[in-house]
């Protein structure tokens, strides 16, 4: 008889998640974790007094109620709204998503209908430049943003952050990626539609260990060192990693973008007056600059504490060593993943494969949280 009902791999969201659920149900789980900390990419550092997000920001938005609610339940969430700020190439600052505000910095327009002229001018512009070359469809991620938002906002705020965050030309990078922008006509900065956001109170890590309370925890343990003795001692495995790894690279290897980061603390209270804050210049080598302490502190409170901690991300191929961030969605690699999923269907009945890396997609951290809970709702109960 094994041990454990569950092994899972891995403590970030969906593991931790799942433990609180599995456990809670009278299962018996062990979670093993390759970091010395648990809470994978959510995990903060205390620096200063600052809670700082050490794999980069992390903003919870929702708008499921039950998830809210779940979360909520275990921690304290406070009213932090994102509203990110970019720094373009001629150097003014402009607010973002695309809105009014954006629009006036522009182009100086006031009213809707001025903008909405302005936006329908530059895309015709660019739909006739692709007529005159002979093509009907977007070929390419430029070529999409041109017909979504004209010229000009593609060369100050999309551009120059696309390629750095890439690694690739524009022209270059597949149209999907940008398919859809958000466009408001609005004087409204909110970067989410979601009902619900904000960041827990305290950090993310209190959300983790309420998570992981009660859960058997071991840290710096991977299990690839011993595969085998980890597999034997559970039922099931919740696994939570890359799925070519756990498969032997058997279809070759899955790329991803990765992202470093310089932190780094200051002697001022305030650094930039915004947590988030995007360079969109091809020039500047980091994408954005995070102050964490706004994530936690509004108004006169960001006085309170006369130091503050900044971190400059940089965003940067992949390769073993280097925490992979991003799935690189393209043709190949969604054809190699393809392989891996049929594995995983096979394998359906003895291992559980959930979360960024084992799925190899693109997750918000309260879509994780769902998945879970229907999880449970569904299949498992």
């Amino acid at each position: 008889m094994s041990k454990y009902d569950y092994l899972i791999v891995g403590s970030g969201l969906y593991g931790a998640t799942f433990a609180r659920e599995a456990t809670l149900r009278g299962k018996r789980c062990l979670v093993i974790e390759k970091r010395s900390h648990p809470g994978g990419n959510i995990y903060c550092e205390e620096i200063a007094g600052i809670n700082v997000h050490k794999y980069g920001a992390h903003i919870f938005h929702t708008s499921s109620r039950k998830v809210w609610d779940y979360v909520n339940s275990l921690v304290p969430f406070n009213r932090y709204t994102n509203c990110p700020v970019a720094v373009a190439p001629d150097g003014r600052l402009y607010n973002l998503p695309f809105n009014m505000n954006t629009f006036y910095q522009m182009w100086g327009v006031k009213t809707p209908a001025e903008a909405q002229a302005k936006l329908d001018e530059q895309r015709r512009e660019a739909l006739e430049a692709m007529r005159e070359a002979g093509v009907t469809e977007p070929r390419n991620l430029e070529e999409q943003a041109l017909t979504l938002i004209g010229r000009d906002v593609y060369k100050l705020l999309i551009e120059g952050y696309t390629e750095k965050q890439w690694g690739r030309r524009c022209a270059d990078l597949p149209a999907f990626i940008i398919r859809r922008l958000p466009v408001r006509l609005t004087f409204d900065n909110n970067y989410f539609n979601d009902l619900y956001q904000g960041i827990p109170i305290g950090g993310y890590n209190r959300l983790i260990d309420r998570l992981l309370e009660g859960v058997e925890v071991r840290l710096d343990t991977d299990f690839f060192d011993n595969r085998e003795y980890w597999e034997s001692v559970a039922d099931r495995v919740v696994f939570t990693g890359r799925i070519d790894e756990f498969y032997g690279f058997r279809y070759g290897r899955l790329d991803y973008r990765s992202v470093r980061f310089e932190t780094e603390t200051l002697q001022e209270p305030n650094y930039q007056g915004n947590a988030v804050v995007n360079y969109t210049s091809a020039e500047v080598p980091y994408t954005r600059v995070i102050e964490h302490k706004h994530f936690e502190r509004f108004g006169s409170e960001v006085y309170d504490n006369p130091l503050t901690v900044i971190s400059r991300e940089y965003s940067a191929e992949w390769s073993e060593g280097k925490e992979p961030f991003y799935p690189v969605n393209d043709e190949r690699n969604q054809a190699v993943m393809e392989h891996y999923r049929e594995l995983a269907r096979e394998d359906a009945g003895r291992v559980i494969f959930g979360g960024r890396l084992a799925e190899y997609k693109y997750y918000d951290m309260a879509p994780v949280i769902e998945q879970v809970l229907n999880l449970f709702d569904s299949e498992i109960a």
